[in-house]
């Protein structure tokens, strides 16, 4: 599978007409073809292999005009899923450009979030090794050398096409004198060539933009010095809390405890929505209702503002927070003749607040927890991990979510892991604590950790959680900045102040309960052996006192 890049050469037609035309410097018409050409031949490279997309570093360009589609294979769900597009017509001065690309984070020498864009991939030109183990580490599928190829490649034709404004501009200031009939006829047809051939260039700068984007997004955050770097099983243990509960009778899983207890039913949602799908029943219907309520109020506690969110978004905004269809293995549900897309964390809603505004900084930090539903493909799980409720197509979630200021985003990384570990703690839950190595990274990720807990009915430890530390891969494409109140501001020659300059906020995530991994913890770790389920003391007021989930005969 592959998208087909559009061929960059359009009107050559006309540049080959004015080769014949005295007005016009045969010498500025050649380079502009050799430049056409080079162009065109740096377009043939770019290719998309529908195998994955490792990570997204959206690019905002303001252009005068462009749009971009993306072609996904669907799969083959209850939801169709289908075109995964992306359009760009922002308004802007044509060649004002903001190339959003590799994030910043605190410890790193990047250039500060306030410079121009465009200096970015200057750093990364400058830094290319840095990137180049980085991109290597996260096991990411990155084109480093096509893009800083791709980004030389615009950057010269940007300059002949500022050099043929400029002709242009000369050629006006000629027109304003007196002239003969003759000579002002002359200046109007160079115009006329020098318009239509800027026209032409101007079309090619805006498609070659359009390239680097695509091989530019795929480039990860950069990494936190202490990550591990390795696999998923380099992990480094952080903490252990508690210990597995000893069981003198034989243990149960969450499937066969659901199903004596009537709790939910499997088949009856295959019939209607497909696998992976779920009813939940009778006291099962009371416990995530307790679980939602309990985990808003223990975070409302801590400071946080409770929100419910959108659960369809534009799918710009599921790119601009680092997620992305990934050939047949995507996770997103996009919906038919559209550019939306079921959200698959409350994240990406909650990301898109501030998006393209300045936060006051008396303002920051801006926390968040909110409940949404969620909807994941899960495309290429398989195993016994994917049995029961540990891993579904839709489920019930809550997601913490902060905004604040740069050098405070390791701060508050600590604190959302201590959240996590106060709420399940509280539960009786035993779990452990990994700050997840480098292969195991998302793509907007700087650093992640991860806890998963015991669920004796699996023999196994799962995820029921994870923090992310972003730092300004997100808030560079979703444009959410804050201006530093204490920094020294400026007084020009004409008496103005010039405010500080802004930067980029860093954001943070963190699950505080995906409801079916949690059901599948407290079912396992809590039967009796009468078979029923006590529930812990923390949910017993949201359950209107129900102590303990018994058989129905009884």
């Amino acid at each position: 599978m592959a998208v087909k890049t559009t061929p960059l050469v359009t009107g050559v037609e006309k540049i080959t007409s004015l080769r014949n035309k005295e007005n016009i410097d045969g010498l500025v018409l050649e380079k502009a073809s050799k430049l056409r050409a080079e162009v065109k031949g740096m377009a043939l490279q770019c290719r998309l292999s529908g195998a994955t997309f490792q990570s997204l570093k959206l690019a905002t360009i303001p252009i005068s005009s462009s749009s971009s589609r993306f072609i996904f294979r669907t799969l083959p769900k209850t939801l169709n899923l289908a075109l995964f597009s992306r359009h760009f017509a922002p308004k802007a001065p044509p060649f004002s450009v903001l190339i959003r690309n590799l994030s910043a984070p605190a410890v790193a020498a990047a250039p500060a979030a306030e410079t121009s864009d465009i200096k970015d991939f200057k750093w990364i030109r400058d830094n290319k090794e840095v990137v180049a183990i980085n991109i290597k580490n996260r096991n990411s599928n990155a084109n480093l050398e096509l893009v800083l190829q791709l980004y030389d490649k615009m950057l010269n034709l940007q300059k002949e096409v500022e050099r043929l404004r400029g002709e242009r501009n000369n050629v006006a200031n000629k027109m304003k004198g007196k002239l003969e009939p003759s000579e002002r006829q002359k200046l109007i047809e160079e115009g006329k060539n020098l318009k239509e051939a800027l026209a032409t260039l101007e079309e090619d700068l805006v498609k070659l933009r359009d390239e680097l984007q695509i091989e530019a997004q795929c480039i990860p955050n950069l990494t936190h010095p202490d990550v591990p770097i390795g696999w998923e099983d380099s992990s480094k243990l952080r903490n252990m809390v508690g210990s597995p509960r000893k069981f003198d009778f034989p243990v149960k899983d969450h499937l066969q405890i659901g199903n004596e207890l009537d709790l939910f039913d499997f088949d009856a949602a295959a019939e209607v929505s497909g696998s992976k799908f779920y009813y939940l029943k009778n006291e099962a219907v009371m416990l995530e209702m307790a679980l939602v309520n309990w985990t808003l109020t223990e975070v409302m506690k801590r400071g946080f503002t409770p929100l419910t969110t959108p659960e369809i978004v534009r799918s710009s905004v599921v790119e601009k927070c680092g997620f992305q269809p990934r050939g047949e293995n995507t996770q997103v549900y996009s919906i038919e003749d559209s550019d939306q897309c079921l959200i698959g964390t409350a994240e990406i809603p909650v990301g898109g607040i501030h998006m393209d505004s300045i936060v006051a900084e008396s303002a920051l930090p801006l926390k968040y927890v909110a409940f949404s539903h969620c909807f994941r493909t899960e495309a290429g799980a398989a195993g016994t991990a994917t049995r029961g409720l540990y891993r579904v197509h839709q489920f019930s979630k809550v997601e913490m979510f902060i905004l604040c200021r740069q050098e405070e985003s390791d701060m508050y990384h600590e604190e959302l892991i201590k959240i996590e570990e106060d709420l399940f703690s509280s539960l009786g839950l035993h779990f452990k604590i990994l700050d997840m190595a480098t292969g195991d990274l998302g793509a907007p990720a700087y650093r992640k950790f991860d806890v998963e807990a015991w669920m004796p009915g699996l023999e196994r430890y799962g995820e029921i959680s994870s923090a992310s530390n972003c730092t300004d891969y997100q808030s560079r494409r979703l444009g959410i900045r804050y201006r530093p109140s204490e920094s020294p501001s400026t007084t020009s020659k004409k008496g103005k102040t010039n405010l500080a300059a802004t930067k980029f906020v860093h954001t943070l995530n963190a699950t505080a309960c995906a409801v079916p991994r949690m059901l599948v913890c407290l079912l396992e770790n809590f039967q009796q052996e009468d078979g029923s389920v006590i529930i812990p003391h923390p949910l017993r007021p949201f359950m209107g006192g129900v102590e303990a989930i018994y058989p129905k005969s009884r």
